[in-house]
């Protein structure tokens, strides 16, 4: 009798291998800049690294109650890596009065103003070009904002805060904003539909939740609710077309389907109180975030394990809380910066490229 003709056993090894997570690219580390070794690590933690429009400028934030502002072109690329100090890097900087949590920069006014959220309930901008505040926005009762955004047009901002309530406003306008939101627990994190450009307010709560609003319709309630987290969801990203992205203290980032599904989980880093950053490089497919045991993490969106992981150093006394991407401009998507501070005051810089075929 003849056998019948057999799957060559490498095909379906192939395939597992294709759908096993694995790292297509190249992380190098850059640039590290620290604080002075004489200064108490906890007055230089960063908590917000923010990049301005015009992929010039970069700024960083945190409890030091002081916005830093680098140029882009001195930091990077270092190959071997550079080390240098805040004091030397920084082109300038602005001082605060208040501890800050969150850093954006308004469009439209060619990098001119950003604004930051305080621990002490204020949203205030600031001018780059005078270096001076130039208003404060008192619409949270005194309760810590944590989160601040503002439209692709940079013609609505909102804000969430300790209150419950997360506000939209209109930046032009000194009138205080409008709630959206009003809940039982923190407003974490605000962030405007700027990818798909549509009438969209996502919003990561206390309460376990995520929420999308449509700004048209705004009184009637979310239109789309997340509810898969076990504890707070900190940030929440839109990811075109009909999907979220979401990261809670569960030690979790969830992938959902607009109409509430859960896709994928991202599961790896270790985050059980603080917030540890979490940003996407949407032409690369991939997830950055820090976590408490002083590393940093990146998923690729197709697969729930961490495909690269670094650490920052002793987890004992400080965990990486802050993290943002750099694309390769004009679409690119086989070079990026991955971009990560920690509650130290280190911040690094990471130059990524995809790895290519062999010939």
């Amino acid at each position: 009798m003849n056998a019948e003709p057999q799957q060559p056993e490498s095909t379906n090894t192939n395939k597992e291998e294709a759908d096993r997570a694995h790292c297509d690219w190249n992380f190098r580390l850059a640039t590290v800049v620290s604080p002075p070794a004489s200064r108490p690590e906890a007055s230089d933690a960063i908590g917000a690294i923010e990049l301005d429009p015009s992929d010039r400028l970069l700024a960083t934030a945190g409890i030091a109650r002081k916005i830093r502002f680098y140029t882009l072109a001195t930091l990077l690329p270092h190959n071997p890596p550079a080390f240098l100090s805040h004091s030397s890097a920084c082109d300038f900087y602005l001082c605060t009065p208040a501890k800050l949590s969150s850093l954006r920069f308004r469009p439209a006014t060619g990098s001119r103003l950003i604004a930051a959220a305080d621990y002490d309930g204020v949203v205030t901008e600031y001018d780059l070009e005078n270096r001076e505040s130039v208003f404060e926005r008192h619409d949270h009762n005194g309760r810590r904002v944590w989160s601040v955004d503002f439209s692709a047009a940079g013609d609505l901002g909102a804000s969430g805060s300790d209150d419950g309530v997360a506000k939209v406003w209109d930046p032009r306008s000194s009138a205080a904003g409008t709630a959206v939101h009003a809940g039982t627990g923190s407003v974490c994190c605000v962030e405007f539909d700027r990818v798909d450009n549509g009438p969209y307010l996502a919003l990561g709560c206390a309460d376990r939740r995520a929420y999308v609003y449509d700004l048209r319709a705004a009184g009637a309630g979310p239109v789309a609710v997340f509810g898969g987290h076990k504890r707070t969801v900190t940030y929440v990203r839109f990811m075109g077309g009909v999907r979220m992205l979401s990261s809670g203290t569960d030690g979790s980032h969830r992938l959902w389907e607009a109409g509430g599904r859960e896709l994928r989980a991202y599961r790896g880093h270790r985050n059980g109180r603080s917030f540890v950053g979490m940003a996407v490089w949407r032409e690369g497919g991939l997830i950055g975030c820090g976590s408490e045991t002083n590393e940093v993490f990146v998923y690729d969106l197709r697969w729930g394990e961490p495909i690269w992981v670094r650490g920052f150093g002793p987890a004992e006394s400080s965990f990486t809380s802050a993290v943002n991407w750099r694309g390769a401009g004009a679409g690119g998507t086989d070079d990026c910066t991955l971009i990560a501070g920690g509650s130290d005051g280190v911040l690094q810089f990471f130059s990524c490229r995809r790895n290519q075929p062999a010939d």
